[in-house]
């Protein structure tokens, strides 16, 4: 995790101020913000492959959100799902300089459990150039202590059908999330989210929940 220090200094070189969101930050945003810009990031995959004990499960059973994964390091993975437009959807929301302590404290806090403060401009489709430079990530990175990796898509399911946290039902977080995405960018590929949606659906019929 980067300093405060360090914070201040990105604050001090880049007046504006910008925190980028591709899990539950898309549906559950910040408390206070200035504007909210949908757009993509560029060299990582979104997976489900960290373990959430403090929102959409518990220490004594762990459910599943997401992570950015490094194109790269990706690639050196077995996944059996793709990443064929290379870019992951999100939104990107502009925060006030005054609410920046507030909101960078509140962020620090949501998402606790493994995840650091990463950089990465945003782009849009149709333009070259980034619409907003160096806005703030928060990333598991795969050396963190929840990350729990790939597993096989019905291992994975089942986790996040059964797991339930503070947050609510795992299952819910992951709904939300493919629902979120449908809205924010209709020709999006994640087989990764949509395969994990189709099969929680089907866990959930044969169990007669829906």
């Amino acid at each position: 995790m980067l300093s405060r220090t360090a914070v201040q200094e990105h604050n001090n070189k880049d007046t504006e101020y910008w925190v980028f969101g591709y899990g539950s930050l898309i549906w559950k945003p910040p408390p206070v913000y200035e504007e909210r810009t949908p757009g993509f990031i560029k060299g990582h995959v979104r997976r489900f492959w960290q373990h959430s004990t403090d929102h959409r499960g518990t220490v004594e059973s762990p459910g599943r959100v997401v992570t950015l994964i490094p194109v790269e390091e990706w690639k050196l993975m077995e996944d059996y799902h793709d990443h064929k437009d290379g870019i992951t959807w999100g939104v990107a929301y502009k925060i006030n300089e005054k609410d920046v302590e507030k909101i960078k404290e509140y962020l620090d806090y949501r998402e606790k459990c493994g995840y650091t403060i990463h950089y990465a401009d945003v782009y849009q489709l149709g333009h070259d150039e980034p619409i907003v430079k160096n806005a703030v990530v928060y990333i598991a990175t795969t050396k963190n202590e929840s990350y729990i990796g790939p597993a096989s898509l019905e291992s994975m399911a089942l986790q996040i059908h059964q797991s339930v946290g503070p947050s609510g039902p795992n299952n819910e977080y992951l709904f939300n999330l493919a629902s979120a995405l449908r809205e924010l960018a209709p020709d999006a590929h994640d087989s990764h989210l949509f395969d994990l949606e189709k099969k929680v659906l089907e866990l959930m019929k044969t169990n007669n929940i829906i």
